[in-house]
């Protein structure tokens, strides 16, 4: 469980005020019974996996927002050799269609998809085309990273974006130049994946943990009664398949998924210093620190003045400037004590009690960690 602190515009005060009953029941929450997992959520079957497809095609119909042949050309020399093909000779022609663009297709091929079962696939634009709305993705072959065609993609490409321009205004929504033809690839070929031939199965965990995979092999072995499983490293835990599920991994990895284990995890503060945003897992602790944090704010204001001749004077109408300039060196934030051992909620409460915003609590809690004091690991986006 982590707590998130994310900047906002109102006052800081009023932004770190955290009405009782709420904080109760969030503490609450994170200070209940450990949470455990299944098996099947905190690792995946090696081998078990997705594999990337890409192919190089051509979408038509598009209504005058294509590509431009002159200054693209391998769309040019695509429109071309497709039209050869179709026994259309175009050599030497000049060729001034803007209705279609040469896309990259990429998709996912799943585990264990069939030939004939059809996915997903992603168009994007590799010219200077305006739009792929209303466009059509011709056959396209999708290939796997050995270079074999594992799927043929067609279809209606749909777009979330749009974009519209008159001769003085433009307005542009999304990106109008990717766009996705759901079920539009079919599969032609399988990967060749056996698990009924596999003598040993391995466990690979999402986060790894030296803690975790213990607790998962030990959960697994509980379960078989024998040692069959043993973590070989903080991302892998190695099983040895009984006899009695010989032939049928089906069976096995179905009961495996759904054992609970209560994972473990590293006490990690991340920080993102762009967008002012702070996580901390429940398990960071201070060693007894005091703390003060002051700012030296210089504002400066103009409100420039009109300064109008008095009648017959022959004057000249001038703007003066007034300059004001206010300086707050923070004199009202005291130091803070935040003790050893606290516990997450303690910890923010002894932050909030500064009074300061996400940013200032950013560079407190690097400072903290160079003292030695925060007992745990800082991770910077």
């Amino acid at each position: 469980m982590s707590l998130a602190i994310r900047p906002d515009r109102s006052p800081l005060r009023r932004f770190f005020a955290v009405p009782a009953m709420m904080a109760a029941l969030l503490m609450g929450f994170m200070g209940g019974a450990s949470a455990l997992s299944r098996v099947k959520d905190l690792a995946s079957i090696e081998g078990v996996r997705q594999n990337q497809l890409v192919g190089y095609g051509i979408v038509v119909g598009l209504n005058g927002t294509g590509d431009t042949l002159n200054n693209i050309p391998f769309t040019r020399q695509s429109l071309q050799a497709m039209l050869e093909r179709l026994g259309v000779n175009t050599r030497g022609a000049t060729m001034r269609t803007q209705n279609l663009a040469a896309v990259m297709v990429t998709a996912s091929l799943p585990p264990f998809g069939t030939q004939g079962n059809r996915i997903d696939i992603t168009v994007s634009s590799l010219g200077d085309a305006k739009s792929l709305q209303g466009g059509t993705l011709l056959v396209t072959p999708l290939l796997g990273a050995d270079g074999e065609v594992y799927a043929l993609a067609q279809g209606s490409v749909a777009i979330a974006g749009f974009s519209a321009e008159g001769d003085a205004a433009k307005i542009t929504r999304g990106v109008p130049t990717n766009g996705r033809v759901p079920n539009g690839a079919m599969i032609e070929r399988e990967m060749a994946f056996k698990m009924n031939d596999m003598r040993s199965l391995r466990l690979s965990l999402r986060n790894p943990d030296f803690t975790t995979s213990k607790r998962i092999a030990a959960a697994i072995n509980d379960f078989m009664g024998a040692d069959t499983a043993e973590p070989t490293d903080p991302a892998t835990v190695t099983l040895q398949i009984p006899a009695r599920y010989n032939g049928n991994m089906i069976r096995l990895v179905t009961e495996i998924e759904q054992l609970k284990v209560e994972p473990d995890q590293t006490a990690r503060v991340v920080v993102d210093e762009r967008s002012g945003i702070i996580v901390m897992g429940r398990d960071v602790r201070v060693s007894t620190v005091a703390i003060a944090q002051g700012n030296l704010t210089v504002t400066i204001t103009e409100q420039p003045q009109v300064s109008q001749p008095a009648p017959l004077s022959q004057g000249q109408t001038v703007v003066v400037p007034r300059t004001g300039v206010r300086v707050d060196t923070g004199d009202g934030n005291k130091l803070a004590l935040v003790k050893e051992g606290v516990t997450l909620r303690e910890l923010v409460d002894g932050l909030n009690a500064l009074g300061v915003g996400p940013r200032d609590l950013i560079s407190i809690l690097q400072a903290i960690k160079a003292a030695g004091a925060l007992q745990a690991d800082i991770e910077v986006m």
